[in-house]
């Protein structure tokens, strides 16, 4: 009887981990966030190591760069894949092409090739890049529209964990495995065999993340039955149609506009600190570096939770002019600081605010696209915002090149936000 009861138990009831499939997604959520972070901190710590001043600024802006280009490049295809096939399909289709990429990196670093391993950022950024829309669509097919916040707030304090684990165990084994012998200056390609072993822990990963996701429910089949149109593809016509989706609707392009501007001011900061630090701090060790930006994460993590929390019973709107103020006086705070101490705690400050600002932001976007259109919405929210930030780094690569001090670039970081808390009030009025 007992059993019968639990069966009985409305999925709108459930707690969100007792739904079907919901463990696996998270779990492959975490990996796959972890995977593409893993291998970026190996190529940026490489380049720390390797460069100084602006060369350093913006090759570490080209690497983001280049994590960015598929989400811009890809963003109707990838749409239309999360659209018409189940979502699960898809991730797991692309959790069987991330092994493939990650037994391709761990050559990369055994032979040197840097070029290469640059590259498959680029290649495994397309991984991701069809891979994020269908991720993003399920939650919400596991959710509910109703629990769509807190299911976001969990999806994204699950991937900061993973974020978070990526920058600390990597720059920890990466500067493990280079104890004792001296590298700065020395070129890329002969760092990378020194620390090659860290591709199998990549492999592991991306291997354990497929055999999860043929555990995720197949109950959902959501999809439109239609044949890609690559001409209009070609032509740029069905990017027009695409994108119109999201600027035909006043709430969806508001929240693409508030999460490009909080993912842009995430890019150039991630891209401008550590020369900001080798310059003004003198600090020349990249986990204790990447630990303090790291901090941040830990905010993101934190505030996501809280968020879920807050919004067991709907989206909490109000939440971010409120996420908007603490990055903006974390950011305004960073840079009067010449201890990392007080800096990681500025970090941890912007990051609470990040996901009082995102967590909101996705769900809302995520409730107003139409369900047989969300793989598109998605997508082009991706496009939008990857163009925003990759806007924002060829800003800095420029500003690098007219040897701009990093401590210019960060006032105008703060400066930023600072309108962007006071947009937040002028729509979000508490």
């Amino acid at each position: 009887m007992e059993q019968d009861a639990n069966q009985a138990v409305p999925a709108r009831l459930k707690p969100l981990w007792k739904l079907p499939g919901f463990i696996p997604f998270i779990l492959v959520a975490f990996i796959n966030a972890l995977v593409d972070l893993g291998h970026k901190i190996v190529i940026q710590n490489t380049l720390f190591k390797s460069y100084d001043g602006p060369e350093q600024i913006w090759l570490t802006a080209l690497v983001n760069a280049l994590i960015l280009m598929p989400f811009i490049l890809f963003f109707s295809p990838a749409g239309y894949l999360s659209d018409r096939f189940p979502k699960a399909r898809v991730m797991q289709l692309m959790a069987a092409v991330a092994i493939v990429l990650a037994l391709m990196i761990t050559l990369s670093y055994y032979r040197g090739w840097f070029v290469t391993a640059f590259v498959l950022t680029f290649v495994l950024a397309i991984q991701s890049a069809i891979y994020s829309p269908a991720k993003y669509g399920y939650i919400r097919e596991i959710a509910g529209d109703d629990r769509l916040s807190a299911g976001n707030g969990w999806l994204q304090a699950v991937t900061i964990v993973a974020i978070l684990s990526g920058i600390v165990f990597f720059s920890l084994l990466f500067e493990t495995l280079l104890a004792g012998i001296e590298v700065v200056n020395r070129p890329p390609e002969e760092i990378l065999p020194l620390i090659a072993p860290l591709g199998w822990l990549l492999v592991f990963c991306t291997t354990v993340s497929f055999l999860l996701t043929l555990r995720l429910s197949r109950q959902f089949m959501h999809f439109t039955p239609s044949a890609f149109d690559w001409k209009a593809y070609i032509s740029g016509d069905l990017l027009r149609r695409n994108l119109q989706r999201i600027i035909g609707s006043r709430v969806i392009l508001a929240t693409v506009v508030g999460l490009s501007l909080f993912w842009s001011i995430s890019q150039v900061m991630v891209a401008v600190y550590p020369a900001y630090v080798k310059e003004h701090i003198g600090e020349l060790n990249t986990f204790i570096i990447q630990g303090s930006m790291a901090m941040s994460g830990i905010g993101i993590m934190l505030g996501s939770i809280v968020v879920a929390r807050l919004s067991a019973k709907g989206i909490r709107q109000r939440l971010v002019p409120i996420g908007a103020v603490l990055i903006s006086l974390g950011l305004v705070l960073l840079p009067l600081f010449s201890h990392l101490l007080p800096s990681a705690l500025m970090f941890f400050i912007i990051g609470f605010g990040g996901a009082l600002v995102i967590v909101p932001l996705n769900a809302l976007m995520q409730l107003h696209a139409p369900r047989d259109q969300l793989g598109t919405v998605l997508a082009g929210s991706n496009f939008l915002q990857n163009i925003a930030m990759l806007f924002f780094l060829m800003l800095t690569v420029i500003s690098a090149w007219l040897q701009m001090p990093s401590l210019i670039l960060l006032v105008l970081l703060a400066t930023l936000a600072v309108l962007g808390t006071l947009a937040a009030f002028w729509k979000i009025p508490l």
